[in-house]
């Protein structure tokens, strides 16, 4: 690919994650223990976690693994509480993970240094070890992605997962790497399938809308492709749970209504179930990303090779082809993926 060609850096970028996973999972993982047993020894009683943009989808993921597999309650902050609002609470024995591909935005350095003055106990995962976040924070995980120019997160993105993902098994005194072992195959296997994502995302050329859905693990995925979708493609992208498309949205959808269906081999896959069924009926144009049985059941799709991955793990293989649907989108509609308008790879929020 010429240094001129349209998407060169998004492309380079998503071929470099087979790569990333492996590093983490060798020189990563030991240092993430290490990080995880320091903060389990403090035993903090319920997590917190903040993040934008990506990262806020990949700290969404992180709640998942944390309430399921830690039974610890987790939730997202607003950033603005502290930073617009002034507001002190007591974060004594509470856990506040900041996630940034940079570490550079003024309001999570701001919150994540607010947080540990109220007595938390904070960890930065960036990729960035030198940035202003990663000093603000009493620990931190380098999610050793390596510089990523293209504007559209795809590699820091799936390095987060695992990053986080390991974080969590070590905080239960686990060692997540034999269940993630498999991944950068697989990645590997998912990323070679590129034609038949240029084929699928003919169909989304001159779409006015889309409408992604999942439930579980996979709903940040699903609000991952959405918003990988909408910065590159500028397709106005809607991300849903399935519960909640039930309760009011599916209301906007017909049989012109393109719908992505994220499909969890596992528990999420099967809560999702009668949401799917809703969906046919309405007549939609569903496309199905995941286990090859739900695939054939769909409009089209692209089946994922999940078997024997755990669930918990199978985030970072889901979004794999979106990011490639939407780099193929882009440039099915003229436009350049590495170049959104608008945009700067460090969005400076405070």
């Amino acid at each position: 690919m010429s240094a001129t060609q349209p998407g060169r850096l998004m492309s380079g970028e998503m071929a470099e994650q087979p790569a990333v996973l492996r590093r983490l999972l060798t020189e990563g993982a030991p240092r993430i223990r290490a990080v995880a047993a320091r903060i389990a020894a403090r035993g903090p009683r319920f997590v917190l976690l903040t993040g934008r943009g990506s990262s806020d989808h990949a700290a969404l993921y992180a709640k998942y693994l944390i309430e399921i597999l830690l039974g610890k309650p987790c939730g997202l902050t607003s950033m603005s509480t502290t930073t617009a609002y002034g507001a002190t609470p007591d974060l004594t024995d509470c856990l506040v993970i900041a996630v940034s591909q940079s570490g550079g935005s003024p309001d999570l350095v701001a919150s994540t240094t607010a947080a540990r003055a109220a007595g938390a106990i904070t960890l930065a995962v960036t990729n960035s070890a030198d940035s202003a976040l990663a000093r603000s924070a009493e620990h931190h995980i380098d999610v050793l992605a390596g510089p990523e120019r293209a504007l559209p997160a795809t590699k820091t993105y799936t390095a987060e997962l695992l990053a986080l993902y390991l974080l969590v098994e070590g905080l239960r005194g686990g060692d997540g790497v034999p269940a993630a072992a498999a991944l950068p195959a697989r990645a590997e296997a998912v990323l070679a399938r590129q034609a038949e994502i240029r084929r699928l995302s003919a169909r989304y050329r001159f779409a006015e809308r889309m409408v992604l859905t999942s439930r579980g693990y996979g709903y940040p995925t699903a609000k991952e492709a959405a918003l990988k979708l909408m910065e590159t493609s500028y397709i106005p992208a809607l991300a849903y749970s399935g519960a909640d498309l039930l309760h009011g949205p599916l209301a906007m959808v017909d049989n012109v209504s393109p719908v992505i269906a994220i499909v969890a081999a596992g528990r999420g896959g099967e809560a999702l179930r009668p949401v799917l069924d809703r969906l046919r009926d309405r007549g939609a144009d569903l496309v199905v990303i995941g286990p090859r049985a739900e695939v054939a059941a769909a409009s089209a799709g692209f089946a994922l090779p999940t078997a024997g991955v755990p669930e918990e793990v199978q985030p970072i293989l889901e979004i794999m082809p979106l990011q490639l649907l939407a780099y193929e989108v882009t440039l099915a509609r003229g436009q350049d993926p590495d170049a959104p308008r608008a945009l700067a790879k460090v969005t400076e929020t405070r």
